[in-house]
């Protein structure tokens, strides 16, 4: 422990008394420790040996050369960071151009880029609404989501997952309030879809605003991958806005709001993830302007993501294991409780497969899975190999 010479001491304990400060994390780690909760970083070298199953590159996009490159010259051209937020030096003619696309390949009529997918939701949430208003929420949404919900200081109704009754229900008992209902459009931990025709319903039934995270359906699902608010016929509608993130189908990192160009021009005047925020560095906007212009061009490539997952799924459902039928790119497979997930992706990973564990209290539902990602660039050979690997550790009871 450092000292502190100039510092006063405590007799009582013959220390410095700042040190006592944080003495409260120890037993916060032990408790962690005893319910089989710590988290633990493992950074990973550049090039790695591990068929990656974890991540979220859907497309397989984030070490395609022409990507790859189209950051380095970004970087090169406009420097390593935005040097500010985007209403002082942060915003580039790239920055523009992205958003102008992203808005045309999607169906919205205007976008807004964020430093992460993160900040996206919450500005939406927190500009969108009002501390008398309601937003209604979907049991199973992210945490971006949810903490949203609580910066945005309106009241918040959790209504049971993927239930456009449930809405309905809770907003007519609200007549007349300024509301919101927000939901995933494909949930993270099992990969299932959200009844978005439904909702939608509900909203214009008593006049509320669908907000939409398609971080999980956007590159995958609608035609050529151009998201799941395209796909159910709602991109462009004056009372839906998306949000979506840029790290997992374009391979690059921050995030986006979508919406009709009113509702942007007001995130660009009141949502503080924007306003306060460095603007996101020239080289992750040009990486993702470039792969949006490659998905255009290759369209298969979302057709090809949700084939491996169902092949995945197909595969490990018939090895007699319990796997989510996958509507998108997820594909998540029940383990027995969370030490067993734990040593589940362990024991892949020492065979040289990478997979994601979710377990409580990431899990609404406190059910264990193995998390797996399918990804458009995968061949039969890695897709068997995952599936043998998956297979051959799993624990008794899975």
């Amino acid at each position: 422990m450092p000292s502190y010479p100039d510092a006063p001491q405590d007799p009582r304990k013959g220390r410095d008394p700042r040190a006592a400060a944080f003495d409260w994390t120890d037993a916060a780690a032990r408790q962690r420790a005893e319910a089989g909760l710590v988290r633990t970083l493992r950074p990973r070298a550049a090039e790695s040996e591990l068929l990656d199953l974890a991540g979220n590159d859907y497309l397989g996009l984030t070490r395609r050369p022409e990507i790859t490159e189209a950051a380095a010259e970004a970087a090169r051209r406009w420097g390593a960071g935005s040097t500010g937020s985007r209403l002082v030096t942060g915003s580039t003619r790239l920055h523009a151009r992205l958003e102008r696309e992203l808005a045309e390949f999607t169906g919205f009529e205007a976008a807004l880029v964020f430093s992460s997918g993160y900040t996206a939701n919450l500005a939406a949430l927190t500009a969108l609404s009002a501390r008398d208003g309601l937003i209604v929420s979907d049991a199973g949404n992210h945490a971006s989501i949810v903490d949203g919900c609580r910066l945005a200081r309106a009241e918040t109704t959790v209504v049971p997952h993927a239930d456009p009754e449930a809405v309905a229900k809770t907003l007519g008992a609200h007549p007349g309030r300024r509301a919101l209902v927000v939901s995933d459009s494909v949930f993270s931990v099992d990969g299932d879809r959200a009844p978005l025709a439904g909702l939608a319903a509900a909203c214009r039934a008593h006049g509320a605003g669908l907000v939409v995270d398609d971080a999980h359906g956007f590159g995958v699902l609608g035609e050529g991958g151009r998201g799941a608010l395209k796909e159910a016929g709602l991109a462009g509608d004056p009372d839906v806005v998306a949000t979506l993130t840029l790290s997992k189908s374009l391979g690059s990192q921050g995030g986006a709001v979508l919406g009709p160009a009113r509702v942007i021009e007001h995130l660009v005047n009141a949502a503080r993830t924007f306003i306060f925020d460095t603007g996101l560095a020239p080289a992750a906007v040009a990486g993702a302007l470039a792969s949006l212009r490659l998905i255009a061009a290759e369209p298969g490539l979302a057709a090809r993501a949700r084939e491996v997952a169902a092949s995945l799924h197909r595969r490990l459902t018939e090895a007699g294991l319990t796997a989510a039928h996958p509507d998108a790119a997820v594909v998540s497979v029940r383990a027995p409780g969370p030490q067993e997930a734990l040593q589940w992706a362990a024991d892949c990973r020492e065979r040289g497969l990478g997979v994601g564990c979710f377990r409580p209290p990431s899990v609404p539902d406190g059910i264990s899975r193995l998390r797996l990602t399918a990804r458009a660039d995968l061949d039969d050979a890695e897709i068997e190999q995952a599936v043998e690997t998956i297979v051959r550790t799993a624990p008794a009871g899975a």
